[in-house]
């Protein structure tokens, strides 16, 4: 459930083994803390049921539900922050957005744009004001309408940047650069499967314990039935891609999907293209006592860290170790690690790298079910 999930912030952390464990465990009036989570279902992109709903109305809905479940003042939040890769208008979306959900305008508001890491950005955003003391209470969200996105780079980039190879590689679609981790790292289309097989099994099994049933705020809209043309009104309250019975053996029968660059990544071992959004509510320790909000997780810290664009999705590779280093953490200090699961090739990749047992991988699944929805959920390393 969203609280247990999101308390593994400190949780995650077995105190008392490592020097830099008793620093960031501590409890401190200044603390950076999280106290909800929220996201609405997610959904197919082109098929499910936001396919008719505009990314607007899926950003108010949230932050309707984020101010009702919260029952915070609306008037004591000091900026939202919208990550989102899509959408041009995105900052004038999450203005607009806010102030219908009833958020006053003395609150600011903005988007970033980190590609999949667009969500976890805003809430690095939102913690560094804080940290600052440039303001006590924040929302971050991250929200895609797939379904409307187009390509990225219909305008090729000009002739001196793509002279540059690395530069030029940024225009590789993200199909090919699974390919390149398949081949350049041996990442075997059987254990890309066996990857994918075991996690649609977590995910169904998380579903049906319940398990993200409180983290998610179910959203009505209407739906457009593509054969008659009917119009319906529906709530969404569940993620519609955990297909249920899902194997190895299944999942091994299906047809590359990117067939011009290489034969491993398929529509199974691959995550779909999803609609929908969350938020995360933060503010000062001080002012959650204050205001009585439940304490969920604290924000420690985060980091960037790049990998050569052709195999962008091996970042966890480059990014956990720096920030662990900049804690003074080891690796084993965690019990629990979320990583993206875009593609199979390089979840596989990013695991056997870094040494981690993949029980402690996103131990209910749906990453590869769910995403990729480029800005969806902040996720915690």
């Amino acid at each position: 459930m969203a609280a247990d999930r999101l308390s593994s912030l400190l949780s995650h952390l077995k105190p008392g083994s490592a020097s830099g464990l008793n620093a960031i465990t501590q409890k401190n009036p200044d603390d950076v803390v999280i106290t909800l989570a929220l996201r609405t279902p997610l959904t197919k992109a082109r098929k499910g049921g936001f396919k008719d709903t505009e990314l607007d109305f899926i950003i108010y809905a949230l932050l309707k539900e984020t101010l009702a479940k919260s029952q915070i003042d609306p008037a004591l939040i000091e900026d939202v922050c919208l990550g989102n890769v899509s959408e041009a208008k995105a900052a004038y979306m999450v203005r607009a957005a806010a102030l219908a959900a009833g958020i006053p305008h003395t609150a600011g508001a903005s988007s970033v744009n980190r590609f999949c890491s667009s969500g976890l950005k805003a809430v690095q955003d939102i913690a560094n004001q804080i940290q600052l003391g440039a303001i006590d209470i924040g929302v971050a969200m991250g929200a895609e309408l797939m379904s409307a996105a187009g390509d990225r780079l219909e305008k090729p980039f000009s002739e001196e940047v793509l002279r540059n190879q690395e530069a030029a590689d940024c225009m590789q679609p993200m199909g090919q650069t699974s390919e390149n981790v398949g081949k350049d790292f041996d990442i075997p289309r059987e254990q890309q499967d066996r990857y994918a097989a075991e996690s649609f099994r977590r995910a169904e099994a998380a579903q049906k314990a319940g398990w993200f049933d409180d983290e998610i705020a179910p959203i009505t809209v209407k739906v457009k039935d593509p054969k008659t043309g009917e119009v319906k009104e529906v709530t969404l309250t569940r993620d519609d891609g955990i297909r249920p019975g899902t194997t190895f053996e299944s999942l091994s029968k299906i047809r590359p999907a990117f067939p011009q660059f290489g034969d491993k990544s398929t529509g199974g071992n691959s995550s779909q293209v999803t609609d929908g959004a969350a938020s995360v509510l933060l503010m000062r320790r001080s002012k959650a006592i204050e205001l009585n909000q439940p304490i969920l997780a604290k924000f420690c810290g985060a980091t960037v860290a790049g990998v050569p664009p052709r195999v962008m999705g091996i970042g966890p590779t480059a990014a956990i170790p720096k920030l662990l280093s900049k804690f003074q953490l080891d690796k084993n200090d965690i019990d629990i690690y979320e990583i993206n699961e875009a593609f199979a090739s390089m979840a596989v990749y990013c695991v056997k790298t870094l040494g981690l047992d993949h029980a402690k991988v996103n131990p209910r699944g749906e990453k590869v079910i769910n995403h990729h929805e480029k800005s969806k959920y902040p996720k915690n390393k």
